[in-house]
């Protein structure tokens, strides 16, 4: 919107030509959403509180949480809105790219704003129905998944990039759709399941967005892909706008979220942050690359999954808790060390990511 009325005045006035560069409009989009949620978050705040929007909290979990009851929830929603109306702002809304991405956010957010006022509202603490969740998930990711398999311009389309090779492509055929769906799918389950103590999930989702914001623009930039031989899709550098809004809105609501926290982003925003990362992976055949840049995300997930197996295999647990962070907590570790700790791995494997670029 802006970006299209500020560049129309390039002719006359070759300052506005910068409004052009996709770095330029990405800061902008990054302060735009990072000041739009620092400045609403309050406000929301006392609105949620208002509307009894508080978070539930369950009795088996960590003993600890339970002082937390009664904290304000939902605030994915203004992650959500922050970022769309940033990107509205400064991106190129002509980018197809740009419009699945908005999709994917909104559509995932709206499954997690479904369960959060079953929750909140209708007081029920499962919220919505597990096998109902999944599927609409799974539904969504199928046509996002179908939408980029079904491109005839697309040479890439079911192709599955292995990073620390050159160029090596995998064709994976019609199975790249159930591929897509599992990527997107697990990547939002995986963001909420790790959505569980004050600012680690918002606080990796912000770390991600940095290191796919860098993969996004090479992939875009046809110099820099020759170069470190990523694969260049055309169009695709204009979501680093999105990711610079994304990491906006992170740092925005981590200043709230941090510990202890005054608001949790409750299932909108992780359901609807984690498909947003998965489908970015998915556009940008860096699916591998993904499962590098959240491998927090992966380990809090296969935590679970360890000690469910184990459960029902042996009637024995293998962590003291599930997920992964909720086992150091029940050991004793203050909440502030856990979330520090898990930050600087998730830097670690940001940077390892970003290796792979270089390393082929």
């Amino acid at each position: 919107m802006l970006f299209k009325i500020f560049y129309s005045f390039h002719e006359s006035i070759s300052a506005f030509n910068v409004f052009r560069y996709i770095t330029f409009r990405t800061a902008l989009a990054t302060i735009t959403a990072m000041l739009i949620t620092v400045i609403v978050t309050p406000w929301f705040i006392k609105k949620l509180k208002k509307m009894s929007m508080t978070q539930y909290i369950r009795d088996d979990g960590p003993q600890t949480h339970l002082s937390k009851s009664g904290t304000p929830t939902m605030g994915g929603v203004l992650i959500i809105l922050s970022v769309v109306v940033s990107v509205l702002l400064w991106g190129d809304l002509t980018n197809r790219y740009m419009w699945i991405m908005l999709t994917a956010i909104a559509g995932f957010g709206m499954i997690g704003l479904i369960d959060d006022y079953l929750k909140a509202i209708k007081k029920n603490p499962k919220g919505l129905n597990g096998w109902y969740k999944l599927g609409l998930q799974i539904v969504l990711a199928l046509i996002i998944g179908f939408i980029f398999y079904s491109d005839p311009s697309d040479n890439y389309a079911a192709k599955l990039s292995i990073p620390f090779f050159k160029k090596w492509l995998v064709d994976l055929g019609w199975f790249y759709i159930p591929f897509s769906i599992l990527v997107i799918v697990g990547s939002s389950n995986a963001v909420n399941l790790t959505d569980g103590i004050d600012g680690l999930a918002i606080g990796l989702v912000g770390i991600a967005c940095l290191a796919n914001g860098a993969l996004v623009y090479i992939a875009g930039h046809a110099g820099f892909s020759q170069y470190l031989h990523v694969i260049h899709l055309q169009g695709v550098g204009e979501l680093t706008v999105f990711c610079g809004a994304l990491f906006g809105a992170s740092l925005g609501f981590l200043w709230y979220n941090s510990y202890p926290a005054e608001i949790f982003m409750g299932d909108v925003g992780s359901l609807g942050l984690g498909g947003a990362l998965g489908t970015l992976a998915v556009i940008t055949k860096q699916e591998i690359v993904l499962a590098i840049v959240g491998g927090i995300f992966v380990i809090e997930t296969f935590s679970v999954m360890i000690q469910v197996v184990s459960f029902k295999l042996t009637g024995k647990r293998v962590f003291k808790m599930a997920p992964i962070h909720h086992h150091f907590e029940v050991k004793g570790w203050a909440e502030p060390k856990i979330i520090v700790r898990f930050w600087i791995v998730g830097i670690i494997l940001a940077l390892l990511s970003l290796t792979t670029l270089k390393v082929r």
